[in-house]
């Protein structure tokens, strides 16, 4: 027996009120309306009545803070794994319309395809589908959540559908704790659904690239 549902989870609203691009960067951890996300997107996991035996999240705190949630409504314990963390990018600790007022930076916008500011997006892909393969048949059944990033998120989203990686980050659909989900049919992931259970129209949502 293996999984019958992989839900990909992204993290609440962050605490940033000086709108930094946060990245990997440590001590950023949700807003008090980032928890009551986080809640949300738990509740409707738990209100599709599927029960959820796996829990895994990313090494940054506000992942496993969004997780919490998850593993107090399933009385699961979360499990941490480094191939869903948020990618690398050199914007990291800075104002993104600051950073692309300066010149010296443009040089890093010269191949969006890859991207050539950060982690290659054929790299974010592999890590996400190797993590969530092994997800799926570690447990004999049941779903499986794991708490990640916007642009992991989307990118398996692109991978999975046949689309190309390369594209313009303002334009994911992955609003904070929103939740994919996934169904592995033989070798073939294919994703069956997608959901923004949390209320997030004054949300401060600038973390990464």
């Amino acid at each position: 027996m293996v999984a019958s549902r992989l839900h990909l989870v992204r993290h609440g609203e962050v605490h940033n009120p000086k709108r930094v691009l946060y990245g990997r960067l440590p001590d950023y951890h949700l807003s008090k309306a980032g928890r009551r996300m986080a809640q949300a997107a738990a509740d409707h996991v738990a209100a599709q009545d599927r029960p959820v035996t796996a829990l895994h999240s990313s090494p940054l705190e506000r992942a496993q803070e969004s997780a919490e949630p998850f593993a107090a409504g399933f009385d699961l314990a979360t499990e941490i794994d480094i191939r869903i963390i948020e990618p690398t990018n050199v914007f990291e600790g800075t104002q993104m319309r600051r950073s692309l007022m300066n010149p010296l930076n443009w040089w890093h916008l010269r191949q969006p395809s890859l991207p050539s500011w950060g982690e290659p997006y054929t790299s974010i892909a592999e890590r996400m589908l190797s993590a969530m393969g092994e997800a799926w048949r570690a447990v004999d059944a049941g779903d499986v959540v794991m708490v990640s990033h916007q642009a992991p998120i989307w990118i398996t989203h692109l991978r999975v559908a046949g689309l190309p990686l390369q594209h313009d980050p303002r334009t994911r659909r992955c609003a904070l704790s929103s939740v994919t989900s996934f169904e592995l049919v033989g070798d073939v992931w294919r994703e069956v659904a997608y959901a923004e259970p949390a209320s997030t129209s004054n949300a401060v949502d600038v973390g990464a690239v």
